[in-house]
């Protein structure tokens, strides 16, 4: 799950200096924040002095500004903090996030609106620039426990709370949290967000993905992310995340009022939150009906509108005669619907419905249809994770957690470390991709895709990078089966780490080269490496150890003779070995080595440079940070 950064909710920030000291820290934390292009900062003070507002009364200067600003960082006694904002105080939804931190940048502490106002995330934020300690007072950052207020706003989601009781508020319901009460998690989507929840379970939550599989006699609360209305028996809290994709049609200009009210208690009576909507879509040329506009604004929701051709391309349940007959389409909402979420399934299917109209004439009609967008659907999916060069702590955050998660890791066996997948949960199946065939694979993973399950496919390295993955994303396309990509560090950045140098020189070498040479596989006549050569880039040569009197002959018709060449093994690895030399001598190092697989050829003169200075942090050198000082 993404950390929210004080940018996402934060625009306005006013820093409040008691003392010349409070000046000074002021000025440090403006300039730090200074890189924040969305966050305007003003130190304030009642003393004069460079690069400070200055104030008759800083009691009366919040007063006044209190409504205005998103935060205050209050810089001196707590207790000085504590005085000026308590007479304005009005309720944790609407007041600004306050912070507090001693003159010395020794600690800081949120002191009002920690969650939804921002303020614990705006103290981790001035803790980290300050290399201070932040003090956290709030039970579940203490605990390490969800925030459930706040819970998903990253990813746009809405937050309702549903008592089941009178009495029952979101604050009893985080009390419940915090003093872990048997919690249920329902989670009838997936996103970042699930993904992070279902790898951070606190041990008194249980996860369900279907309503009626719970057992409400053994929960005190339940904690839903849903797009579906439900009317639990124990106070609830639902996330409401915007997955919904509405498809609308209408006869020619119905009533915006009528048409809003029908909408609305039409939506819900088919059991789905108006909050869950991320956009509605029509055909075009309805993109100016004023009912479809009004809507739109009420609910805040994008309107999209498609050509007739898009439309007719879709095959609808329920086509319309009709409609084509009028207007050359066979469906409208439930079409529109479809190329909304990326999928022909629909949560719910055309639905007429007539609006009520003055004097003898009939009722006017609209149409709408449901489906959820594609990739939030709870259903099998399939990662293709990079591992990395072979150190298992090289793998990403993102890969890490998706080898936690996974209920079925399939990995490269003989090239990438078995180490990797420790990190499997209890019942996940790990199976070596080494001695199977593609189409073994294939079985294999569709077995759990079927499932509904989660599949890890680890790959070394970066996929992208000599991977063999394309044949495997042409089976996921042509099975419509649903699958990410997840980057991985690559063995030419490793190489660059184990060789402590930066592939790119300023003014000397700007290009790195990712490649390998003719072997069983032949490459293309314009890749050979004497072509590529030209250049002297940085040349990371993959896959050609075993023909490396080729490959150096080949370089050695640009390169010069000295250049340096390393031959990297196993980089990262248990076992890792690097031979260092010249060109001229790089055959000699390979055979001398032993080693013909798993093997990076590197060559360049960027290999342990120490020339040359960037201009990025030349203070001679001005740019949209930073203006030149110096000559």
């Amino acid at each position: 799950m993404k950390t929210n950064d004080i940018h996402d909710t934060m625009k306005t920030l006013a820093v409040i200096a008691v003392s010349d000291g409070g000046i000074r820290l002021g000025r440090k934390l403006v300039g730090l924040l200074h890189a924040d292009e969305n966050l305007s900062c003003e130190l304030v003070s009642t003393r004069t002095a460079d690069g400070v507002t200055t104030v008759p009364s800083l009691a009366a200067f919040v007063r006044d500004t209190f409504n205005f600003h998103d935060g205050f960082v209050f810089i001196g006694a707590l207790g000085i903090c504590v005085r000026t904002i308590a007479p304005l105080l009005v309720d944790k939804g609407s007041d600004p996030a306050v912070v507090n931190c001693d003159e010395q940048g020794a600690f800081v502490q949120p002191v009002l609106s920690g969650h939804k106002g921002g303020a614990n995330d705006l103290a981790l934020r001035l803790s980290r620039l300050l290399g201070a300690q932040a003090v956290m007072t709030t039970s579940s950052d203490v605990q390490g426990l969800w925030p459930l207020d706040v819970l998903g706003r990253e990813e746009g989601w809405s937050t309702e709370f549903v008592p089941s009781v009178e009495g029952e508020s979101m604050t009893t319901a985080m009390a419940s949290f915090v003093n872990h009460r048997p919690t249920v998690l329902l989670l009838e989507q997936r996103d970042s967000v699930t993904d992070y929840l279902e790898c951070t379970l606190p041990s008194f939550v249980r996860v369900a993905y279907r309503y009626e599989d719970i057992d409400f006699d053994a929960c005190s609360l339940l904690l839903a992310v849903t797009p579906r209305l439900y009317t639990p028996p124990v106070q609830s809290v639902f996330y409401r995340p915007g997955v919904l994709m509405v498809g609308l049609g209408s006869e020619r200009d119905i009533d915006p009022d009528l048409f809003c009210r029908s909408f609305v208690h039409a939506f819900t009576a088919s059991g789905f939150s108006t909050a869950s909507i991320k956009a509605f879509g029509t055909v075009d040329f309805k993109l100016n009906e004023k009912a479809f506009i009004a809507l739109s604004t009420e609910l805040s929701v994008p309107l999209q509108g498609f050509l007739p051709e898009q439309l007719n391309g879709v095959k609808v349940p329920n086509p319309s005669e009709v409609v084509f007959r009028k207007t050359g389409l066979h469906s409208v909402s439930e079409a529109s619907t479809a190329l909304l979420s990326g999928g022909e399934e629909w949560l719910v299917e055309k639905q007429k419905m007539a609006l009520p109209t003055a004097g003898e004439a009939g009722p006017r009609h609209y149409t709408f249809a449901v489906s959820i967008e594609r990739s939030a659907v709870c259903a099998g999916r399939i990662a293709i994770v990079g591992a990395g060069p072979g150190d298992p702590e090289l793998v990403t955050v993102k890969g890490k957690r998706y080898l936690e998660a996974a209920d079925l890791i399939l990995y490269a066996g003989s090239l990438v470390p078995e180490k990797l997948t420790h990190y499997a949960k209890p019942g996940a199946l790990v199976r070596s991709s080494a001695s199977l065939s593609l189409e073994d694979q294939f079985a294999l993973m569709d077995g759990f895709y079927r499932q509904g399950k989660f599949i890890v496919r680890l790959h070394t390295g970066d996929p992208s990078i000599y991977g063999a993955i394309q044949e495997q994303m042409a089976h996921f396309d042509t099975e419509e089966m649903e699958y990410e990509i997840v980057p991985g560090v690559s063995s030419f950045q490793a190489a660059a780490a184990v060789l402590r140098s930066q592939f790119t020189v300023p003014e000397e070498v700007q290009t790195i080269i990712l490649t390998r040479g003719a072997g069983r596989t032949p490459v293309p006549e314009k890749e050979k490496l004497s072509e590529l050569a030209r250049s002297r880039a940085t040349m990371c040569i993959y896959l050609s150890a075993e023909w490396s009197d080729e490959v150096q002959s080949e370089l050695l018709q640009h390169y010069p003779p000295t250049t340096p060449v390393a031959v990297c093994y196993r980089l990262t690895w248990d076992d890792e070995q690097v031979w260092r030399g010249e060109l001229s001598s790089m055959s000699d190092l390979v055979h001398q080595s032993g080693k013909t697989r798993t093997v990076l050829l590197v060559v360049g003169d960027a290999i342990g440079a120490r020339v040359n200075r960037s201009k990025l942090y030349d203070p001679s050198f001005p740019h949209g940070f930073r203006e030149a000082n110096g000559s």
